[in-house]
């Protein structure tokens, strides 16, 4: 499991494990929060391609998914 702190984790670099398209690379590029300010989603987008996709920011603590930085 990977540990992360949802407020550092804006341009922060990832890896997938299971790369699909070619999507291997990416990259936060976006933190969406509710009205407290706590961070409940983000932007993943693909550095190959530049397609982006948003999803919960606790996807990212799964380590068969997901790695951090670019490897």
């Amino acid at each position: 499991m990977n540990r992360i702190n949802p407020d550092k984790l804006l341009l922060s670099k990832w890896t997938a494990a299971h790369p699909k398209n070619k999507e291997k690379h990416f990259l936060v590029t976006e933190l969406f929060r509710d009205e407290e300010g706590t961070v409940l989603e983000l932007e993943l987008q693909a550095v190959m391609t530049r397609r982006g996709k948003r999803l919960p920011w606790q996807t990212l603590q799964d380590a068969e998914t997901w790695t951090i930085g670019w490897k």
